[in-house]
């Protein structure tokens, strides 16, 4: 059974941090694309950062690309988003997802919420100026 849990949110003011978790079980960690995405209340879902468990790359949204950094622990089956200087337009549900086995890091694209198979229950942020 696949499964995805996030922890990490809160609430805290504009150019504060905050550091977001997602410990995945369930399926095998290497060669995976897992990445963060946010939706805003009346918003669709967009993503934000991708790794690609197998070499570690990494990709950032230009929104939040020099705040945000996506990482992972191995060993831990385990991913985090690092958030500084975050803004009040941060504010959204922060949902960690996983793409299929098999992947490649050319297939860990975050234009399209759908092509990610599976996703953890989400962690709020709220971002007060």
């Amino acid at each position: 059974q696949v499964q995805l849990v996030e922890s990490g949110g809160g609430s805290v003011l504009a150019g504060g941090s905050l550091k977001l978790s997602c410990t995945a079980s369930g399926f095998a960690y290497s060669r995976k694309c897992m990445g963060w995405f946010r939706q805003a209340p009346g918003k669709e879902r967009e993503g934000v950062a991708s790794i690609y468990t197998g070499t570690g790359s990494t990709y950032m949204v230009d929104s939040v690309k020099g705040r945000f950094t996506i990482s992972q622990d191995y060993a831990k089956n385990t991913i985090y988003l690092q958030m500084n200087s975050l803004k009040p337009e941060d504010t959204a549900k922060y949902y960690c997802a996983a793409g299929l086995d098999g992947r490649t890091w050319s297939q860990c694209g975050l234009k399209n919420a759908n092509e990610w198979n599976n996703w953890g229950q989400g962690t709020r942020v709220t971002v007060s100026s």
